[in-house]
């Protein structure tokens, strides 16, 4: 495939080499928010997986409401979360081309500082809704670790670990970001919600390692 095939075709599209060799590639998109999103989407997509080795399995009927919504929402966070791939990258986009406006004259400066602004804001914007939605991913991944089939306990936990990855890195993208808006009540907003985001992350990273350790002696 072509260069500009592959320019041309929604990342999330692209077979894994291809996208890997764009993710390694010189231009600054895909990044590590594009990346951020693929991740809380694999762990999304585990989720569901878990899902379907734990339902209709004898001694779980218990819990087979839980998990069937558990599946269903694991479906829909990966969607949005594999939209996000490509919602990140053209983001990211918007700021460079709000750079490269013209800056001759006093108008041409003010019109290219609000573009600055806006497309900042909006670069800030779409990986905390990522950070949201990984943090929805790792929920799930917890209920999966704790209900689901402890044969698939490794893939619960891996789902755990992709959406805290995916959620963290999420957050680094919106503090760079913040770091440039002069907007100070946004600013403050956004500071306040990624501690939160940062400090449930660490929690459900704690209870998780704490089950994994529990149900595999290697790591005991």
């Amino acid at each position: 495939m072509s260069n500009a095939s592959l320019s041309a075709k929604p990342l999330v599209e692209l077979p894994v080499n291809d996208f890997l060799r764009r993710l390694a590639g010189s231009d600054p998109t895909p990044g590590g928010g594009s990346a951020s999103a693929l991740s809380g989407a694999v762990a999304a997509s585990l989720v569901s997986m878990v899902g379907g080795l734990t339902t209709g399995r004898a001694g779980f009927e218990e819990v087979a409401e839980t998990i069937e919504i558990m599946v269903e929402q694991g479906h829909q966070i990966a969607g949005v979360l594999g939209a996000a791939v490509d919602r990140d990258a053209a983001a990211y986009d918007q700021v460079t081309a709000a750079f490269k406006l013209p800056k001759a004259t006093d108008a041409e400066k003010t019109a290219r500082s609000q573009a600055i602004q806006a497309a900042m804001t909006h670069a800030a914007d779409v990986p905390f809704e990522v950070a949201e939605e990984c943090l929805a991913a790792a929920e799930l991944a917890m209920i999966a670790l704790e209900k689901g089939n402890p044969n698939a306990t490794s893939d619960a936990a891996v789902a755990l670990l992709h959406a805290l990855t995916g959620l963290e890195g999420a957050v680094l993208n919106v503090a760079i970001n913040l770091d440039s808006i002069k907007d100070a009540a946004y600013v403050s907003e956004k500071t306040s919600e990624i501690k939160r985001l940062v400090t449930r992350s660490e929690e459900l990273r704690t209870a998780g390692w704490q089950i994994i350790r529990e149900r595999f002696q290697a790591l005991g």
